[in-house]
C-alpha cells in the first residue's frame, strides 16, 4: 500500500526531516527494520520447524515446539508486519511523525531479541521481552492518533493492546499462573489478526482495485461491512471460547458467507493481470474458507487445523507477501511494479496454501508429505522477498525523500 505522505509544515519541520533523512535508513520507517525482520523470520522458522519434526534439530527452545511454532508465527512473525504497516501508515494517516531513529531502533532489537530468547534463554526472561513488545507499538500508535485526534483509527491501537494481553495470557499459562491451555490464548491471537486483516483489507483491496483498474467498480456497503465485521468477531469469539457446537458453527457459517459476499463486490476479477493486485485478491478469499472449515469442524468432525491454516497461511501469510512488497516498493521510491521474482513469490506462497489446507483434507494420508512441500513452498516464497527487498530497505528512497 502506497500510503500517501503528509508534506512537511513550515521551515523547523523541514530541517528536522532533512537531519533525520540523513540517518541510517534503516530506522527511517517503520516498515524497513519489521518488513526486513519479518521476511527473515519468515525464511527461517518454517524450515527450523520441519527440522525439529523431523528430528533433524533439537533446539533448546523455551517452551514446548508445537507452542513455539503456534507462537512465534502468531506474534513474531505476524506481529512484526503489523508494527511495521501501522506505524508507517499512521504517519499518512496524520501527518505526524512516528517512531524513527533511536527508538524505532529500540523497538526493533527488543523484537528481535525476543525471537532470540525463544531458543536461547530461561522462558522467564524470553516471556518478559516479548510481552514488553506489542504493549510498546500500541502505545507508540495511539500516541500520535490521540495527538492527531483520529479517533476512526484508534480502535486499531485497540486491537494491538488486545493481542498484547492475549500474549500475556498465553505466557501466563505456560507458566502455570493461568490454568487453561495455552492454545486457547494462540487462538484468541490469530482471531484478532483476521479482525484486523478484515479492517485493513477492507479499506485497501477496493481502493487499489479501483485505482489500478479505472473501469472497474468495486463496492463497499456499509451495511455489509459492518455486518461482516460484527458476525467476524461473534464467531471468532465462539470459536475460541468454545460456544455450543451449533450456535458457533451457524456464526462462523454467516461470517463465511458475509466476507464472500464482500470480496465478489471488490471485483476480484478485475485483478487479472496485475499481479500486485490479484495477489491480494486470492489471499482475502482464505478468511470465509476459514471461517468455513471452523463451521465444519464444529458440525463435522474436519480437523480445526484446516481452518486455522486457512487464516495463518492463505489469508496471513499471502496478504503479508502482497502488502510488502506493495508498500516496500512505494515506500522507497520504487514502480509499483512487481518484478518476476516477486510473481514467483506471489505463486509460491498460494502453492503453500493449497498444500497445507486443502491437499490434506482430500488425501490425510498425504498430510506429512503436503505439510512439507507447503513449508517448502513457503519458505521460497519469503527468501525471493528477503533477497529482492533487502537492498532496497538498507538504502535511502530511490527518489532521495525521506522515509
Amino acid at each position: 500500500m502506497h500510503l500517501k505522505q503528509a508534506a512537511p509544515t513550515g521551515p523547523s519541520t523541514t530541517l528536522q526531516a532533512d537531519a533525520a533523512a540523513r540517518g541510517w535508513p534503516l530506522w527511517r520507517l517503520g516498515f524497513r527494520p519489521f518488513y526486513l525482520g519479518a521476511a527473515l523470520f519468515g525464511a527461517l522458522a518454517l524450515p527450523l520447524w520441519i527440522a525439529i519434526l523431523s528430528g533433524q534439530a533439537a533446539p533448546r527452545l523455551a517452551l514446548a515446539p508445537l507452542l513455539w511454532h503456534g507462537h512465534e508465527m502468531l506474534f513474531g512473525f505476524a506481529g512484526a508486519v503489523i508494527a511495521g504497516f501501522l506505524l508507517t501508515a499512521t504517519r499518512a494517516w496524520t501527518g505526524l511523525a512516528t517512531l524513527r531513529g533511536a527508538p524505532l531502533a529500540a523497538l526493533a532489537l527488543l523484537w528481535l531479541a525476543a525471537r532470540v530468547a525463544a531458543l536461547a534463554a530461561p522462558y522467564p526472561v524470553y516471556a518478559v521481552l516479548d510481552g514488553l513488545f506489542l504493549p510498546g507499538v500500541a502505545a507508540a500508535l495511539a500516541t500520535v492518533l490521540v495527538r492527531a485526534q483520529q479517533w476512526r483509527n484508534l480502535p486499531l491501537a485497540g486491537l494491538i493492546v488486545l493481542l498484547a494481553l492475549a500474549n500475556g495470557a498465553f505466557h501466563l499459562a505456560v507458566l502455570g499462573v493461568f490454568a487453561f491451555d495455552p492454545l486457547r490464548a494462540l487462538f484468541a491471537a490469530l482471531a484478532l489478526i483476521v479482525m484486523i486483516e478484515s479492517v485493513i483489507a477492507g479499506r485497501v483491496v477496493p481502493a487499489f482495485t479501483a485505482n489500478a483498474v479505472p473501469a472497474s467498480r468495486p463496492r463497499r456497503w456499509r451495511a455489509l461491512e459492518r455486518a461482516t465485521l460484527v458476525l467476524s468477531a461473534l464467531g471468532l469469539c465462539a470459536w475460541v471460547f468454545e460456544g455450543p457446537p451449533h450456535l458457533a458453527a451457524a456464526l462462523l457459517a454467516l461470517a463465511a458467507a458475509l466476507h464472500l459476499a464482500r470480496w465478489l463486490a471488490w471485483q476480484p476479477w478485475a485483478s487479472r493481470g496485475r499481479p500486485m493486485l490479484w495477489i491480494l485478491h486470492l489471499s482475502y478469499p482464505w478468511i470465509p474458507v476459514g471461517f468455513a472449515l471452523l463451521a465444519l469442524a464444529r458440525l463435522a468432525g474436519i480437523p480445526a487445523s484446516a481452518g486455522v491454516h486457512a487464516f495463518a497461511v492463505g489469508a496471513t501469510a499471502g496478504l503479508i507477501v502482497g502488502m510488502i512488497t506493495r508498500t516496500a516498493r512505494g515506500h522507497t521510491g520504487r514502480a509499483l511494479r512487481a518484478s518476476r521474482a516477486e510473481v514467483v513469490a506471489y505463486g509460491a506462497i498460494v502453492a503453500a496454501a493449497l498444500l497445507r489446507v486443502l491437499l490434506p483434507l482430500a488425501a490425510p494420508s498425504w498430510s506429512v508429505a503436503a505439510r512439507d512441500s507447503a513449508a517448502l513452498a513457503w519458505t521460497l516464497a519469503f527468501a525471493i522477498v528477503l533477497f529482492v527487498f533487502t537492498p532496497w530497505l538498507l538504502a535511502p528512497r530511490a527518489d532521495g525523500r525521506d522515509g
